[in-house]
């Protein structure tokens, strides 16, 4: 039977359960245990996919078309298990599914109540599908306190009671704060998170200590007594040079055997961590630097971008080198010239995004690409402004635009309102809702023989991650060719145009999908490996 493990946070939000989730499974995992890694989210919303990335940073997408928290990002990357929609739920789908439940009858006419059924739903979810597992870690987002959060955490203790003895441990997760002023570290703040944390009747077993230095002895046992926690099992969480050290870091710390401990588990082999400092020593002793201009609309908040941003580490790991990112307003082009902005660059990167503002942008960004022969990588949306500027530069298509930005006569980016999954139509309208109604996980494509795409892949045939709404319109497809720009990939019938490139550049490629959300540290994506390696030949050549 599987062991649960309940990482909740005090404090301050942010301070990377998330990711102290994923290192304390990669551990578990480099010890030969098998595990699983799920999400609770407390918000209202019935998951990310119509959230601004300014409310909560970037929405992950996993294979079968689920939209989810980017702490799944982690979970994948650091274990190389791929998430699916039952990996993630929050309290706007679980009240969704009890409504529905009410309407048909299923309650018999009782009266639908927090406790018990919110509360079952949640222990069902967390429950459900964990055969076969070691251990099942069960993040829940938020902090202590939080009204919205309640639900979960009494789920989570009535599970702490249910389950049997010696197969649940919590961990807690806070802040310990430096006062300059005082020049000390402050426990209070740990101290009153737990006190929280008991009073609705969980009682952690670890705590794990967030700081930006040292925590003294003293410290230590002091947290231990008015925490009511074993000395042993105050691991600091100290911040480290890249995410990929934390792992090691926490092992350092003690963390994976306090929580083998904490089951009872003895006589387990050491974690095999050699990958790991690998990883850490590739990236601690770079060959060289290659700096990628990204140029988005969300470039004041990183965390939209989180998976690009770890895929183009990737791509520098794969080369040896250290990728230096330079974030680009891409507003500043229907301003300005991007010639002092990008002319020194050695990559230019326009991710994916949604609406008008910034578009004319990323346009200028891959015009800039395409005739400075700076190597560009279009993903998603940037794929589509790459085909709009052909079409007008190019092809002399002077109106051609995207009907997303309102109608226009020479649509060669439109709205999708049919297409095919499996051997099932996917049908849309304009007048529909936002939420789970655009193309949405993974989906197969095949390239052309010859293409440049096709020899990076070293296949005809791949299954990439979409999400999308718009699509670049294939019966564009003669004109754009006839111009230089080759649609090497499509979807298996043809319809779709999956990606783009321009055969006399010497790296140009766009494509619909998010390769991002398949690169791992150890297997870095071959698309940013590639890409990053073009940017290495580029600066050589500068």
């Amino acid at each position: 039977m599987a062991r649960y493990i309940f990482i909740t946070g005090g404090v301050v939000s942010s301070l990377g359960k998330g990711l102290a989730s994923a290192a304390l499974g990669a551990l578990l995992q480099a010890r030969g245990y098998k595990v699983r890694l799920r999400k609770l989210d407390p918000y209202l919303n019935v998951d990310p996919g119509t959230m601004s990335p300014y409310q909560h940073g970037e929405c992950f997408v996993t294979d079968d078309g689920a939209e989810t928290d980017l702490d799944l990002g982690h979970y994948e990357r650091f274990t190389g298990r791929p998430a699916n929609r039952m990996d993630n739920i929050t309290t706007g789908r679980i009240y969704q599914d009890i409504i529905a439940k009410e309407r048909r009858g299923d309650y018999l006419g009782g009266t639908v109540q927090v406790i018990p059924h919110v509360t079952d739903e949640i222990k069902n979810f967390v429950l459900d599908g964990n055969e076969g597992y070691d251990f099942v870690l069960v993040e829940i987002g938020g902090t202590v306190g939080d009204i919205e959060g309640l639900p979960f955490f009494e789920a989570i203790r009535q599970l702490g009671n249910e389950l049997p003895r010696g197969h649940a441990v919590f961990i807690h997760l806070t802040l310990m704060p430096f006062i300059p002023s005082a020049g000390e570290l402050k426990t209070k703040p740990t101290q009153h998170s737990v006190k929280e944390l008991r009073s609705i009747g969980i009682q952690p077993d670890i705590l794990m200590v967030r700081c930006d230095r040292k925590i003294p002895e003293n410290e230590r046992r002091k947290l231990s007594l008015f925490c009511n926690v074993r000395e042993g099992a105050v691991i600091p969480a100290y911040d480290v040079a890249s995410i990929y050290d934390v792992p090691m870091a926490y092992h350092e710390e003690g963390l994976d055997d306090e929580v083998l401990a904490a089951f009872g588990l003895t006589g387990a082999p050491a974690p095999n961590l050699d990958r790991w400092r690998e990883i850490s020593h590739t990236i601690k002793n770079p060959e060289g630097d290659v700096t990628i201009a990204i140029v988005g609309k969300y470039t004041v908040l990183k965390d939209a971008y989180k998976s690009l941003i770890e895929a183009l580490v990737h791509g520098g790991i794969a080369n040896h080198v250290r990728v230096n990112l330079e974030w680009i307003e891409s507003e500043i082009f229907e301003k300005e010239d991007p010639s002092p902005w990008l002319e020194n660059v050695n990559g230019i990167l326009v991710p994916g995004g949604f609406g008008e503002r910034g578009s004319e942008g990323k346009i200028a960004a891959a015009g800039f690409a395409r005739t400075h022969k700076i190597p560009y990588f279009g993903i998603c949306f940037g794929m589509q402004m790459a085909v709009i500027e052909a079409a007008r530069n190019l092809a002399g298509i002077d109106d051609a635009n995207s009907t997303e930005f309102g109608p226009t006569d020479e649509p060669v980016v439109g709205l999708m309102t049919e297409w095919m999954r499996g051997n099932q139509v996917e049908i849309r309208n304009a007048e529909g809702d936002l939420g789970g109604t655009m193309r949405l996980g993974a989906y197969p494509a095949r390239f052309e023989d010859g293409s440049k795409i096709a020899s990076i892949y070293g296949s005809t045939e791949i299954s990439e991650r979409h999400r999308h709404r718009y699509e670049v319109n294939i019966a564009y497809r003669e004109r754009l060719e006839a111009a230089g720009l080759r649609f090497a990939g499509t979807s298996p019938d043809g319809v779709l145009p999956e990606t783009v490139e321009i055969d006399d550049h010497p790296w140009f490629i766009g494509v619909q999908y998010h390769p991002e959300l398949k690169s791992r540290p150890f297997e870095p994506h071959p698309l940013f490996a590639s890409f990053i390696s073009a940017a290495v030949e580029k600066s050589r050549l500068v």
